[in-house]
């Protein structure tokens, strides 16, 4: 190889250097993405805490042990993207979204749950949450889904998504339909959800009949199942 031709590799070398050089440089002045975790068990806030914090273009903010402490958390550091569990003690997580969004509702929300129930899913997207994730899933999806999130985009992986699409095309239960599950649940009679419920025991038993055929069961310990397993009622 000639001097010339030396010079001339050298000096890429240099440029491809300085160019490097200059994009950490670049990616370091960009402001971090802010997260606030939302969760009533220690070792899972922990957890991501620590996950989070070993990305450099996150940083967490907060850690809350309960809805209403999420709440009052996202109040005051207004976290770009919060990690909310959807059963807590206090303020649950649809209760805790719908507060947040009340005070903003560019709030970008994620769910991070071990429920996958259609009516859970269809409760958090309803109320406001941008993403719906389980916390079985890969380290590296829950990176991508924040800032996907933080992009402006929402995230749900697809089978949460046929999920919460069957759920928005099914037949829904009606409020008064749940009060009865709920009672049903609890192994009354339907004399006995009749008296709860200041209804008369021909209704309760058509309110049962009806709820057989929406959720397509054949008995109320069926019916029970399905409920719980769908996030319609919480045993």
């Amino acid at each position: 190889m000639t001097s010339k031709k030396k010079a001339a590799a050298k000096s890429k070398k240099s440029v491809k250097s300085v160019a490097k050089k200059a994009a950490k440089v670049e990616d370091s002045k960009k402001p971090r993405i802010a997260v606030l975790i939302a969760d009533d068990h220690s070792v899972v806030r922990e957890g991501l805490a620590s996950l989070i914090g070993r990305k450099a273009d996150m940083t967490v903010v907060a850690e809350a042990g309960n809805g209403r402490e999420a709440v009052e958390l996202w109040k005051q550091h207004h976290p770009d993207v919060t990690l909310l569990d959807l059963r807590m003690p206090e303020l649950d997580g649809v209760g805790a979204i719908k507060e947040i969004r009340g005070s903003n509702e560019n709030a970008r929300i994620i769910v991070l749950t071990t429920f996958d129930g259609d009516e859970d899913i269809f409760r958090a997207i309803q109320a406001g949450a941008k993403g719906y994730l389980l916390k079985d899933v890969p380290r590296e999806a829950l990176m991508d889904c924040i800032r996907r999130v933080h992009a402006g985009e929402t995230c749900v992986p697809v089978h949460l998504a046929a999920k919460l699409a069957e759920r928005v095309s099914g037949e829904t239960l009606s409020g008064r339909e749940i009060d009865v599950l709920k009672l049903m649940a609890q192994g009354k009679s339907n004399k006995e959800i009749g008296s709860a419920l200041f209804i008369s025991e021909g209704t309760v038993k058509s309110h049962v009949k009806a709820i057989f055929a929406k959720m397509n069961v054949i008995s109320r310990t069926e019916a029970v199942a399905s409920a719980t397993r769908r996030g319609l009622i919480q045993l």
